[in-house]
């Protein structure tokens, strides 16, 4: 495989007091698979298109089944992945159970991604 040129030093370098304020500064491992797992739950687009949907409202199961044109059990499916990486929370009512974002900081990911690619255009 031939490397880019553009994305090696020319020159071999190192900076020992900015590497070692980076190395202090990084999180603990668990801390970083913990982010990577947050974002592999956004890494679907039905995800995505469930967490753009309760970010305007919350909605129940049936709810989110008409919006997607999806049929429950792959709603609920998409709903369990969500709910155990903590960016959903849900509420029952009776026979019926209602979906919201867990907090703000999922709103503010969604918004932010949603910047993001819209950059420029």
């Amino acid at each position: 495989m031939q490397e880019n040129r553009n994305d090696i030093c020319d020159e071999r370098c190192f900076h020992p007091e900015t590497v070692a304020m980076v190395r202090r500064s990084i999180p603990q491992r668990e801390e970083l698979a913990a982010v990577a797992d947050l974002f592999r739950a956004f890494g679907d687009r039905t995800r995505v298109t469930i967490l753009s949907a309760l970010h305007r409202s919350e909605l129940c199961v049936c709810d989110l089944t008409s919006i997607l044109d999806m049929n429950q059990s792959a709603v609920s499916h998409q709903l369990r992945v969500l709910r155990a990486a903590k960016i959903v929370k849900s509420r029952k009512d009776g026979k019926n159970v209602y979906y919201s974002l867990d907090d703000r900081h999922v709103s503010v990911l969604l918004e932010t991604g949603l910047e993001h690619v819209n950059e420029g255009t």
